[in-house]
């Protein structure tokens, strides 16, 4: 039988693993850490995972599905690949990957304005299915000409992100030389010297830059020069007066993520978006804040009748997405499970993440008696 997946990595924790032994050290701290002592981190997934669901295995049970429908489209599994900065750098070429793999396996692929595939080539692979996220610029005319690219690329939804006021406090990154500007120390050759596929792979595919931004990019700059372009070209702060010009231009639907409370949800309501997707960027940005699975519980149990409400950070399995769908989430979103599998296993990891967590959610959904997705929230014990 094909299950879709290589055993040897059965679950998203044996793809970290094998992650981390891929590629160079830099890289994977960049992908597996958080911010400041990284407690958010480990509490978004320790709180997911204190969701129960009880089984009701005398009920009737005419199949199980994972089919999704949402805005407009029905997707084949409620998951997507969440947006994730500098892709390339932890495996060459890996937001061309995961968007194949997503376009294939019908899921959303949401790509960042940070990360190093651009617009126009993601959308070339899914057929004008991606979604993407607008890191907002400080100047309108580079604002509007961004959102002009994404809905020429024919982007059903575009995510503005409100989480990123300002960069977090990440150590590993700062040791690392990966702050803003970024450095290439001795420490990192040596590293990628030890890892001669994903050095190869790199030569193959280029150094990852910021292929969206480029048009926009002075030419030849250096690190230090490009960390001075970021600095000054981006305004993380979001706010009503900035979100309303571009829910006038894009005409699409539009999703506030980064969202963690009632009020910033109702501002979203009240400016007419149509989702919101509850996440502290993956336990990146504000050590001291919520774990997601609570907000996204008041939240959903408040205004799901009047937005769709999603979530992402700290789910790492399919029992992960069932408690969270059981929590309220209409749709859910993981970056770190698909960066794991594409730095373990390549051109491959994008089709086994996706296989093994529908595996995986499709065997909690029977084993509960839970045949729509729909009606997780039947199975949770309160």
């Amino acid at each position: 039988m094909d299950l879709g997946y290589n055993t040897k990595y059965p679950s998203v924790n044996d793809l970290r693993k094998k992650a981390k032994k891929r590629i160079p050290k830099f890289a994977f701290d960049y992908l597996d850490g958080g911010c400041n002592e990284d407690v958010n981190l480990h509490k978004n997934t320790k709180e997911i995972r204190d969701v129960e669901l009880f089984p009701k295995y005398l009920k009737p049970h005419g199949g199980s599905s994972l089919k999704t429908e949402l805005f407009g489209h029905t997707y084949d599994a409620p998951f997507g690949i969440a947006p994730v900065g500098l892709q390339g750098l932890m495996w060459p070429n890996a937001p061309e990957i995961l968007a194949k793999s997503a376009h294939k396996h019908n899921i959303p692929f949401i790509l960042s304005t940070v990360t190093t595939s651009s617009i126009e080539r993601i959308s070339e692979i899914t057929e004008g299915k991606a979604w993407f996220q607008l890191y907002h610029p400080t100047e309108d005319r580079l604002r509007d000409d961004i959102i002009k690219r994404a809905e020429a690329a024919h982007c059903p939804v575009l995510v503005i992100l409100c989480d990123v006021p300002t960069f977090g406090f990440r150590p590993r990154d700062i040791r690392n030389g990966l702050a803003m500007p970024p450095r290439m120390t001795l420490s990192n050759i040596l590293q990628v010297m030890g890892k001669p596929e994903w050095a190869f792979n790199t030569l193959k595919y280029g150094q990852p830059n910021f292929e969206t931004l480029k048009p926009y990019m002075p030419k030849n700059l250096d690190l230090k020069q490009l960390g001075l372009f970021m600095n000054n070209t981006f305004s993380g702060r979001l706010t009503e007066e900035k979100i309303k010009p571009i829910r006038d231009m894009w005409k699409g639907k539009i999703v506030l993520k980064g969202v963690a409370t009632e009020a910033d949800t109702e501002t979203a309501i009240k400016l007419g978006l149509d989702g919101v997707i509850v996440s502290n960027h993956g336990g990146r940005q504000l050590d001291a804040g919520e774990s997601t699975i609570k907000p996204l519980t008041r939240i959903a149990e408040k205004y799901s009748d009047q937005i769709k409400v999603m979530m992402d950070s700290g789910m790492r399995s399919g029992p992960d997405i069932a408690r969270t769908l059981a929590s309220g989430a209409e749709f859910t979103f993981m970056g770190r499970s698909f960066m794991y599998g594409v730095s373990a296993l390549g051109k491959k990891g994008g089709d086994h993440t996706i296989s093994i967590l529908k595996t995986q959610l499709q065997q909690v959904m029977e084993q509960v008696c839970c045949e729509d997705v729909r009606d997780f929230n039947q199975f949770l014990k309160k």
